[in-house]
């Protein structure tokens, strides 16, 4: 199963329907095309295209795009808290495009320096992808892939934003923080995977 956002709308490829707004059996690369301007160009704010092939669904799928991977992080504290980037007025967690040659580890520790000022992070494991389509200016559609990862930082509290990036704070929230502040004010990827994680951690 594979969720992807298409401007905060999400599309859902699975092997089975699934109970959402709109559904529609995959039949050929047309079927995708169809789904992606109902998503783009109607009310429609999610739909799932189902069949029984999901890796075809899926390879069909990439070839509408040209892919960019990135990698990012959830950064933990001692006390629990994780580590936010402010940024455009969304919250966000540090992230970004992997350089040619790099690991998908080294490019979410690399980023996570950058972005927020922090040194030594602990990477401890990988969390899951998510994916979202935006549109370059050139017209290229892109489908963003990144890989998240589970960190521990422990040691002087260094962060800084990254101006030249647009970032405009760097803060630590608890939990409560994070259902109050920062989720109202994020996208919906976010939300996935620090939902996610948090499941990973009780059980």
């Amino acid at each position: 199963m594979y969720k992807v956002f298409v401007n905060e709308k999400k599309l859902l490829l699975s092997k089975q329907s699934e109970n959402l707004e709109k559904t529609l059996g995959y039949e050929n690369v047309t079927s995708l095309e169809i789904a992606l301007d109902l998503l783009e160009n109607t009310s429609v704010k999610e739909l799932n295209i189902f069949g029984e092939n999901i890796d075809e669904i899926w390879s069909q799928f990439q070839g509408l795009f040209r892919i960019i991977e990135a990698a990012g992080g959830i950064v933990n504290n001692p006390q629990g808290d994780i580590l936010f980037i402010k940024r455009l007025g969304k919250w966000d967690l540090p992230k970004g495009k992997m350089e040619k040659g790099e690991s998908r580890e080294e490019s979410a520790v690399r980023e996570i320096e950058e972005e927020t000022g922090l040194a030594n992070v602990e990477l401890v494991r990988f969390i899951n992808t998510t994916y979202h389509i935006y549109v370059e200016r050139n017209g290229d559609k892109i489908l963003k892939c990144t890989h998240w990862f589970e960190m521990n930082f422990n040691g002087e509290d260094t962060s800084k934003p990254q101006i030249e990036e647009g970032i405009t704070e760097v803060a630590w929230k608890n939990t409560a923080q994070i259902e109050e502040e920062v989720f109202p004010s994020t996208f919906k990827n976010i939300k996935l995977i620090i939902r996610e994680f948090w499941n990973t951690k009780l059980k």
